[in-house]
């Protein structure tokens, strides 16, 4: 395959270029040596995701499921690819009536509700640059998205939008759901007949910001294009391995990246039905009978779940599932293993960033190594740099290489340049994780080369956790890292220097973690706690690796410092 030239194609050339790419990558679905070889990244002049391919499967298959989501209670709400294509017409035209204007910026903080969707094709297709951000923010940090952001309108459910007030008064402000005075009411787009604008978006024009936590004071601004999720997100397809008429449910929430790789971009490329079940609190029983009930054929979730569910009786459950997926780190063997002998199917893992689309995985039908990554997937080209030497081998840091650079590569940290320069730097991608490639080309996950780490499958970085601890009275200075657990992979666990006057105790503790309960968002909730001396370069800087050493020797062995706490020693507050 080769790029045909896009100097003047039309929506038709352009949909015809995406769709020769897409069928491609099906057919070779399971020939990785062949997608890998003979795959090129369509690219485009001007390219609008929403006009250019979602509308040709509107028409193409009007009556198939673009979106079912299940509610707790039973409910279903679904849309075809005809009903969401109409409806999003309506929101582009409804909010460009609003004042909205190409480029404009988007804040989207909303659950898993048909409006999420709806709005974001709504906004593709009037130009707009979306922000998706999760519902569990805090008011900081909702303030921070919209001044960093330079946000233009918030869209929000009713029920929260009390929280954007004095923030957010400047913006175009739509609540979903019951009225409130001063925003729009979504509902009303339904009624919209005036014009749809159909902006002609240029393919490196901006179309989504995240923010994502990092070392820095401040969470990172990744910067994506027209192009760069929508089309880029054609490697996530590959490696999930979706075909036209799947029904995949991914389990993640909004606001991060994953959702939008595997509830929006990668499914509908491939012309599938986006899948959601919507719960309280994750109970694995109830999550197996709607795998069954609703005839899910691809399933990704994240290692938690994946842990939870083999808690369950798999095999008296008769599941559809062709594919299995899951990323975020390795899974044990075991898990694997269990959901092998139950249901016949091996749990595929893969890699990929916020920055960028899934750069390595293991594909259908391909062997795998238990504990691997994969191998690099069609488009990608990944070299492994020694951080000390830059040296090129089988050990080092995961780095893209960018002559040229890949289609689903950001541009860059949005107002960072020195940041994306560093990143960027060599003629690679550098994603700060280390990795290993044994003699079979696949890539085995060894290490975040700073210290950013998961908790829950949420990225936590500790500078964040550190700032909010410094601000209690009693704290002179603190280190967080990550303390083991068997569920959720790590929790939070803060090392604390006590303030001159202040001495380590079971109420001190205790009134520092509900300190930080009301100042972190529930996802980045400190669960540990111990008073203790921080270990530090001459220079002064804090050793965090030392610290995270202690802390699995501790969880290992099961013994504690003198002065350690847990959040469940206390009472709920």
């Amino acid at each position: 395959m080769s790029p045909a030239d896009s100097s003047e194609q039309s929506t038709a050339d352009v949909t015809r270029e995406f769709r020769a790419a897409r069928d491609f990558l099906v057919a070779h679905r399971e020939d990785y040596e062949t997608a890998y070889r003979d795959f090129n990244w369509p690219r485009f002049e001007r390219f609008n995701w929403a006009r250019d391919w979602f509308d040709a499967l509107a028409v193409e298959q009007p009556e198939v499921a673009a979106l079912t989501i299940v509610e707790e209670d039973g409910e279903v709400n679904s849309r075809t690819y005809a009903e969401m294509a109409e409806q999003s017409r309506k929101v582009a035209g409804w909010l460009t009536e609003a004042g909205l204007k190409p480029g404009d910026r988007v804040l989207i903080v909303l659950g898993n509700t048909v409006p999420l969707w709806e709005i974001m094709l709504g906004c593709i297709r009037a130009g707009a640059v979306m922000i998706p951000a999760t519902t569990l923010l805090t008011d900081a940090d909702l303030a921070d998205r919209i001044t960093r952001g330079s946000v233009r309108a918030v869209v929000a459910s009713s029920t929260e939008a009390g929280r954007y007030a004095g923030i957010a008064d400047h913006c175009i402000r739509v609540a979903v759901g019951a009225s409130v005075e001063g925003w729009l009411r979504y509902d009303d787009a339904a009624t919209y007949d005036g014009p749809v604008p159909e902006v002609d978006t240029a393919a490196d024009d901006s179309l989504l910001l995240y923010f994502t936590s990092g070392t820095t004071s401040q969470p990172k601004l990744v910067e994506h294009t027209q192009v760069s999720y929508p089309v880029g997100h054609l490697s996530t397809m590959y490696w999930i391995g979706l075909q036209p008429g799947d029904v995949h449910l991914n389990v993640s929430s909004p606001g991060w990246a994953k959702h939008s790789w595997s509830n929006v971009f990668a499914p509908w490329n491939a012309g599938a039905t986006v899948f959601l079940y919507n719960y309280t609190r994750f109970d694995a029983e109830k999550m197996l009978r709607v795998l069954q009930t609703y005839g899910v054929t691809t399933f990704c979730a994240p290692p938690t779940v994946w842990r939870m569910l083999i808690q369950a009786d798999l095999s008296a459950v008769k599941v559809q599932i062709r594919e299995c997926i899951s990323a975020g780190e390795p899974l044990n063997p075991e898990v694997i293993e269990q959901v092998r002998t139950a249901w016949d199917i091996t749990i595929r893992d893969g890699y990929g960033q916020t920055e960028t689309t899934a750069q390595i995985g293991n594909p259908p039908g391909q062997p795998l190594k238990l504990g691997s990554m994969g191998r690099p997937l069609p488009g990608y080209s990944i070299a492994l740099i020694d951080p000390a030497t830059d040296e090129i081998g089988d050990d080092g840091e995961i780095s893209i290489e960018l002559a040229p650079a890949p289609v689903p590569l950001m541009r860059g940290y949005r107002d960072a340049r020195e940041l994306t320069d560093e990143v960027m730097r060599g003629g690679y991608y550098h994603t700060g994780d280390v990795a290993s490639r044994d003699e079979d080309g696949y890539i085995t996950y060894v290490g975040r080369s700073d210290d950013v780490f998961k908790a829950s499958d949420y990225r936590i970085s500790p500078f964040e956790l550190e700032s909010v601890l410094i601000e209690h009275p009693a704290v002179a200075e603190a280190a967080v890292v990550p303390s083991p657990d068997p569920v959720r992979l790590a929790v939070p666990k803060a090392y604390v220097v006590l303030a001159a006057g202040h001495q380590p105790s079971r109420e001190l503790a205790g009134e520092i973690l509900q300190f930080c309960r009301e100042h972190l968002a529930p996802y980045k909730r400190i669960r540990r706690i111990e008073f203790a001396e921080l270990p530090k370069t001459i220079p002064g800087k804090i050793r965090r690796v030392e610290l995270r050493a202690d802390e699995a020797s501790k969880v290992e062995s099961g013994s504690g410092g003198e002065h350690t706490y847990d959040e469940a020693d206390f009472k709920e507050g």
